[in-house]
């Protein structure tokens, strides 16, 4: 069964729901998930099938920079080729300086290096610190400024050294002229796109299909689900290209979530057919 003829036609509650993403999400996959028999199967591609996976970055959380460190060793043991640091908690300089040490480390071409700020810094202080970034050949920042500064924003997407990405500055724009009017204003390099807060699997549709007109990059981040949230959201992004990493590894951050066939294997999310989903019994 077609999934997009599935939501299709169910829209009339996709529509009244815009306003609450993760509610439209968390129908979207019921609908999806019964449409194809209750199995996980939301849609039958690559990915669900086994035979391909999804290259993923290791998320690096904030927390004190010995235990930012760690976790760095950690993802490089594990195979990550791609890290992605939470960054605007600690001093820049020392900041900077773990990445100076990553950058010695590995060449471009061997790791890629994103950095997230999540709106920590201003816009007086902003370009000294998106130069020391770019000059260790850093892939892109997302949100350096927080989300509702549309002018600093703008300048910022114009003239930074370094590719900006965008997150929590498409949350508050659900309706298809409004998210054509932000990309159109700003002009990001890239989004940053999570269902559960950017208007579920239709809502990330729409910005995937506004950003390729405008030659803009995307790629999907998973927003702390459950593995049945996180099944989902690979399966929608197989949908589309899976060449560049994505972030879809915080499902490993739950000990207690339904077991599942999704597993991180060298840096990649995959899918195990043979292997069965667990039940909502098996929490108690």
């Amino acid at each position: 069964k077609d999934p997009a003829a599935i939501l299709d036609s169910n829209s009339r509650w996709t529509e009244e729901l815009r306003q609450w993403p993760s509610l439209r999400f968390a129908l979207e996959t019921a609908w999806l998930d019964y449409a194809h028999g209750g199995v996980h199967t939301l849609y039958n591609n690559a990915f669900v099938k086994g035979t391909q996976a999804i290259p993923i970055n290791g998320l690096v959380w904030m927390n004190t920079l010995e235990h930012m460190q760690a976790q760095i060793e950690d993802k490089l043991k594990q195979g990550y080729q791609c890290l992605k640091l939470k960054i605007g908690h600690h001093d820049f300089a020392a900041e900077l300086e773990l990445l100076e040490r990553l950058r010695d480390r590995f060449s471009v071409k061997e790791l890629m290096i994103r950095v997230d700020a999540n709106g920590a810094y201003q816009k007086e202080n902003v370009y000294p610190m998106l130069e020391a970034l770019a000059k260790l050949d850093v892939h892109s920042i997302e949100q350096p400024v927080a989300a509702g500064q549309s002018d600093v924003m703008s300048d910022l997407c114009e003239h930074s050294p370094l590719p900006i990405a965008l997150d929590e500055e498409l949350i508050k724009h659900s309706l298809l002229e409004e998210k054509s009017e932000v990309l159109h204003q700003l002009k990001p390099a890239y989004l940053v796109l999570k269902p559960s807060l950017h208007g579920g699997m239709m809502g990330c549709k729409e910005w995937i299909e506004l950003a390729t007109q405008q030659n803009i990059g995307w790629w999907m981040t998973s927003y702390l689900e459950s593995s049945i949230g996180l099944n989902a959201i690979a399966q929608f992004t197989c949908e589309y290209s899976t060449s560049i990493f994505h972030g879809l590894g915080t499902g490993q951050i739950y000990t207690h979530t339904i077991p599942s066939p999704l597993e991180v294997q060298t840096g990649q999310l995959t899918y195990h057919p043979m292997k069965k989903w667990g039940s909502p019994l098996d929490l108690s």
